[in-house]
């Protein structure tokens, strides 16, 4: 059983070994002992395991147990220069004298394992190298089954655009990876990738299918009034205030609530009512003729009714609220002059509000009325309301290149107030019904063409050109190039993008260099 050392801070001396490439094969005081690999052979993948023996000066194996592993490091470095390391793990050994190791060996290539260890009798510590071969398992595939799959040629190992008609080392001692006849005959157009690489590189692939795409459209805007829920109270005659009911802006008044009581000053309006009163004197169809005329200035019909059982003119009247609600306005001062046409109170109900938002010109055409929208205040913090588009207004801003959008929002609570920011998110289907789409992760958009990789099964992987229609969410509509049921790929696909693009470069190559 190999022991690890409890003092594994030792590990960085083999560290600083490795970096400065000085790849010994034992420490100054044991020049006799060596590292040796089991096998220096080893696959390409994950929980590949490594086995290593140390030998004595006579030759012969030191047990295991003897030893005491201070640091183990893998690096993809030959010639001693660490490029890429690989995690190690301690796992048991099926020899007594042999340690073994579980890594993951990410590519094909030579693999440095470097040793530092405390052995039984021996003063200094016991550093060592050990060069392994990592090979693709196709090659291993090819080699133990000769004969059953021709080779066509050998690409180089770096995804460069240069191959081989026999088997070959690139400069950096890497294995050239055999290409097979079954590879180079699929259909024209295609890439075939084999099952272990798509499998590391984490291809996946979804189908593609018709549903019904929703976009978020967002946008800002301000609270104000609902305008169908304002009224206006103003004179239609000359007069004064002789006495204010209401007499604060802010405070809430019911329908029909007295709000003040004005003093006539209008010399026009004491004739109708003179008109009135001789009228109600000669009897028949004058009468409400003249009644009309005093509703034209605003009496009431209490007043007018009060008018016909005194036979006398009103001096004073009475201005009620048209509507429940909240007073925003009151310019009404007590003795104060006032003139027809002037404002004497703005009254709105605010239990139902109006959002105007502006919308992205190139959104807008995906809103329409009725869709339902989230409104997120920053004055208040995790208070989120639903509201209801209610227009889209049919103008542009040519400075903004925005359109706006009046939604309404119940505000029973009180809590949302005239002019808040609010944020938008409008709920906007994509279309008139469900859409062929695909993730967006799966298309390829190099500015000119769209690309999406269509799985054809047994490795086999088309390039298919499409036309993209609206985008939502993590999805996008495909208006050409695919139809419902086949597979594309939505992760991995730049292994696949890669492979196409160097199988169509050595195929440039091929022609010239390899005879068929």
């Amino acid at each position: 059983m190999v022991r690890l050392s409890k003092a594994f801070a030792t590990a960085m001396l083999a560290a600083v070994v490795a970096a400065a490439g000085v790849w010994s094969i034992a420490g100054a005081g044991s020049q006799a002992h060596k590292f040796e690999a089991v096998s220096e052979k080893i696959p390409v993948g994950e929980s590949v395991r490594i086995e290593v023996r140390l030998l004595d000066p006579s030759g012969a194996s030191v047990p295991g147990g003897s030893m005491n592993i201070v640091s183990a490091r893998l690096d993809m470095g030959p010639d001693g220069m660490a490029a890429m390391d690989a995690p190690l793990a301690p796992v048991p050994a099926g020899a007594p004298d042999v340690l073994a190791f579980e890594t993951k060996i990410a590519m094909a290539g030579r693999w440095a394992l470097g040793i530092v260890a405390e052995v039984d009798g021996v003063s200094d510590l016991v550093e060592g190298a050990v060069i392994y071969t990592a090979v693709e398992a196709a090659a291993g595939a090819a080699t133990a089954a000769s004969g059953e799959r021709k080779v066509r040629y050998y690409r180089n190992p770096m995804g460069l655009p240069d191959v081989s008609p026999v088997p070959k080392k690139d400069s950096m001692g890497m294995d050239y990876i055999p290409v097979y006849e079954e590879e180079v005959a699929a259909p024209a157009g295609t890439v075939r990738i084999g099952p272990e690489k798509t499998q590391r590189a984490g291809v996946r692939t979804v189908a593609v299918e018709r549903r019904d795409l929703v976009r978020t459209v967002r946008g800002a805007g301000t609270v104000t009034a609902d305008e169908a829920r304002v009224a206006l109270v103003t004179a239609r005659f000359d007069g004064f205030v002789e006495r204010l009911d209401v007499r604060t802006t802010g405070g809430t008044v019911t329908a029909g609530e007295p709000l003040l009581t004005a003093w006539i000053e209008s010399d026009e309006l004491l004739r109708k009512q003179a008109d009135y009163l001789s009228a109600l004197s000669r009897g028949g169809s004058d009468v409400e003729r003249a009644a009309k005329n005093l509703r034209l200035f605003g009496i009431s019909n209490a007043v007018i009714a009060e008018m016909a059982r005194t036979r006398a003119p009103a001096r004073v009247v009475t201005f009620d609220a048209p509507l429940g609600g909240t007073v925003l306005e009151k310019p009404s001062l007590d003795g104060m002059r006032f003139a027809a046409g002037d404002t004497l109170f703005r009254i709105a109900d605010l239990s139902s509000l109006w959002v105007i938002a502006e919308i992205a010109e190139q959104d807008l055409a995906f809103v329409r009325p009725g869709q339902s929208a989230r409104l997120s205040m920053p004055a208040m913090p995790g208070d989120t309301r639903e509201a209801i588009v209610d227009f889209v207004y049919p103008d542009i801003g040519m400075a903004t290149r925005s359109g706006r959008v009046r939604l309404v929002v119940p505000n029973a609570d009180g809590r949302l107030k005239l002019g808040h920011f609010v944020s938008v998110e409008i709920d906007a289907p994509v279309g008139d019904g469900p859409a062929l789409a695909v993730p967006v992760a799966s298309v390829i958009d190099d500015g000119t063409r769209q690309v999406v990789f269509v799985a054809r099964g047994n490795g086999l992987f088309e390039p298919r050109d499409v036309r993209l229609g609206a985008r939502a969410g993590a999805d996008v509509e495909i208006r050409e190039g695919l139809v419902p049921g086949e597979e594309v790929v939505t992760s991995g696909i730049f292994l696949i993008d890669a492979e196409s693009n160097l199988q169509s470069a050595l195929s440039a190559f091929t022609a010239e260099q390899v005879a068929p």
